[in-house]
């Protein structure tokens, strides 16, 4: 089962010219971000630098909806590059320009382009919680064991 809902886009001046987010398979799970640097103004990233790298696009979520910002997984796996703060959320109400943190965790200079793909965005229902004051949890085998409790195999 799958739902559709509809985003408002709007598309800022320096995102003129660049293809809205699409999904680049009927069964992809994100839609891709682009570049919207400068033409001919590229941003390269030395290694551990990070950039916040505009889209050109501000949206309009529906209520009870977020976009999560996440990194491509070939640029991750071919050249060391992702997104800081990863997932990323942009919250309903939001209304600025969309921009994604990448940060260069290779030893490489990695330059970033206008137009380039640089992200993914996928777009959630948010449960929002209501806190249960209690003066105890109930008990599981578990317990308080934590960071590593469970071991690596």
């Amino acid at each position: 089962m799958s739902a559709t809902v509809v985003i408002e886009v709007k598309r800022l001046p320096h995102g003129e010219g660049l293809p809205l987010p699409k999904y680049e398979t009927s069964d992809s799970a994100g839609m891709d971000l682009y570049a919207a640097l400068p033409e001919g103004e590229p941003v390269t990233l030395r290694s551990l630098e990070r950039a916040m790298i505009p889209t050109g696009l501000a949206i309009a979520l529906p209520h009870r909806h977020e976009a999560q910002i996440r990194p491509r997984s070939g640029l991750a796996a071919k050249f060391g590059l992702t997104c800081l703060n990863t997932p990323g959320t942009i919250d309903a109400d939001y209304r600025g320009e969309v921009k994604v943190i990448l940060v260069n965790l290779s030893t490489e200079p990695f330059t970033i382009e206008r137009g380039m793909r640089i992200a993914q965005m996928i777009i959630a229902p948010v449960t929002q919680g209501q806190w249960a004051e209690v003066a105890e949890l109930g008990k599981t085998e578990r317990g308080e064991g934590g960071f590593g409790s469970t071991g690596v195999k």
